[in-house]
């Protein structure tokens, strides 16, 4: 490349960042990273009915607990410009903005067009492109509008014939026939601008030369292709900065811009992902408990493959093979199933200090465990970690499991009581009790020992061994290995669980 690349992420701030969102960050963050190029953030917050800096910040949270790290725009929480281009929240440079359709419509380039709402559906019924209305209206004319009380769109025009092609980073040569596409709108009736024009504006503006973006967006490149035309060519945009005293155009900046326009997601129904779908933030994967270099691997593998077989990679593998040649143009299907898979096979993959300094946050979460973390209870995981990793595709997996050791009143599950506290269940823990309680050491070998003692002296199954024990210590009939869980509690208090469950069983 002849200059330095320069990509960006441009969410609209007005929700979640969906995984859609988040994989066109990736692979834009990815090919910036491959050719050592400066991934920008640029938060378009121009819809003020629907844009609010809090979703902003949750978007940027989201975004650095995948590791997209930006090189340039706002920061989190205090929304900062740190960056030579900005600012990167587009509100505010709404100035610009309204210099360049200024501009465009002083050079011809623009028109006002006064169509009411009415006139437009109309227009719109009869399935021609907007070529005709209002474009070579005289003074007088606009004049007897503005009397009426209408107030102006401002529409650029398109060329009448010939067609507009490019090769596109996905999908090879895209060619869209003048004739049909209407002349746009790049100012609504209220003066503010329309996603066409700040878009183009903000992207030539801060040096941007490439733009991977969603197929959805596909059409409107055409528009676009001629609105950088019209900016570059006659130096509208260099006169526009001057005229609001923003950063000028650097020397050696890209006057076109490359696109490569990515497969849409889709559910199981093949249609495109939605909150039917269920989970579509990454926020709520964040929250479920995924860890964020599967998530990362998860969603470079929709819709891009290096080999077809492959399926995990560290960071720096999908940075030195991620290419837009390799991308797929059909739809990429959305498989949380998979996604839940390889999230297990990582945890399994962790060593267990690592998983268990995970779990920390995870417990704090749940309300189980306070903030800052007591030592004992980052100690009491670190000791129960082991036994949870093959239990758990997701870090919220293992909450379950052993939320009864973090609680001081004990949640009973009234089917496990029903089950295994039957009257012969008395004899069971009455012959363990004593017996636990001379233990030398509090091993899981050492309890275990007892448990097959009392198999033989009772002669009863393991299972009916265990299982009261299991039910009067956890509150249920399900948890992890038991003598490596009562190990790794504290003596005094499983013997005092032991005790008070003894009341639970019914006499013969």
């Amino acid at each position: 490349m002849s200059t330095p690349l320069r990509v960006r992420f441009c969410p609209a701030p007005s929700g979640w960042l969906h995984v859609g969102g988040a994989r066109t960050a990736l692979f834009n963050w990815l090919w910036a990273r491959r050719h050592g190029g400066t991934f920008v953030l640029r938060i378009e917050d121009t819809d003020a009915e629907r844009a609010t800096l809090e979703s902003a910040a949750g978007m940027m949270q989201a975004l650095d607990w995948l590791g997209l790290t930006w090189d340039e725009g706002p920061s989190i929480g205090e929304f900062d410009a740190r960056g030579d281009h900005g600012p990167y929240l587009q509100s505010q440079r709404r100035p610009l903005h309204d210099a360049v359709a200024r501009r465009l419509l002083e050079a011809g380039h623009a028109y006002e067009a006064f169509e009411t709402p009415e006139e437009l559906e109309e227009l719109r019924a009869s399935n021609q492109p907007y070529k005709t209305g209002h474009r070579d209206l005289t003074d007088e004319q606009r004049a007897a509008y503005r009397a009426e009380g209408r107030e102006p769109v401002l529409r650029v025009r398109t060329p009448d014939e010939g067609e507009v092609s490019w090769e596109d980073g996905v999908r090879g040569t895209v060619t869209f026939q003048w004739a049909e596409i209407g002349d746009f709108v790049i100012t609504r009736a209220n003066g503010s601008p329309t996603y066409q024009l700040a878009n183009v504006v903000d992207d030539i503006a801060q040096g941007v030369g490439f733009v991977a973006r969603g197929e959805d967006l596909l059409s409107a490149t055409p528009r676009q292709i001629l609105m950088t035309q019209l900016l570059t060519a006659d130096g509208i945009l260099d006169a526009a900065l001057a005229d609001v005293d923003f950063p000028a155009r650097e020397d050696g900046w890209p006057d076109t811009l490359t696109y490569a326009h990515m497969p849409l997601l889709v559910g199981e129904d093949r249609k495109k992902l939605s909150k039917r779908h269920g989970d579509v933030a990454i926020e709520a994967f964040e929250a479920e408990g995924m860890l964020p270099d599967v998530m990362m691997n998860f969603l470079a593998l929709c819709g891009w493959s290096l080999d077809g077989t492959t399926e995990r990679f560290t960071v720096p593998e999908l940075i030195e093979a991620f290419s837009f040649e390799r991308v797929n143009p059909s739809p990429a299907f959305f498989d949380t199933a998979k996604l839940r898979s390889l999230n297990g096979d990582a945890i399994k993959a962790m060593s267990d200090a690592d998983f268990a300094a995970a779990l920390v946050p995870v417990f704090q979460r749940a309300g189980l465990v306070a903030e800052p973390a007591p030592e004992a209870d980052v100690a009491l995981i670190a000791a129960l970690a082991p036994h949870l990793k093959d239990r758990s595709q997701t870090l919220n997996d293992a909450v379950p499991f052993v939320a009864f050791a973090f609680r001081d009143e004990i949640e009973w599950d009234e089917k496990a009581i029903k089950k295994w506290l039957k009257p012969a269940a008395g004899d069971v823990l009455d012959f363990l009790t004593p017996r636990l309680e001379g233990l030398e050491e509090w091993t899981a070998d050492a309890i275990m020992a007892v448990f097959t003692e009392a198999t033989e002296a009772l002669e009863v199954g393991m299972g009916k061994a265990m299982q009261p024990v299991r039910v009067v210590v956890t509150g249920s009939a399900v948890s992890p290995p038991l003598p490596e869980t009562l190990a790794a509690l504290d003596r005094e208090w499983v013997l005092s669980r032991v005790r008070d469950g003894r009341a639970k069983v019914p006499a013969e």
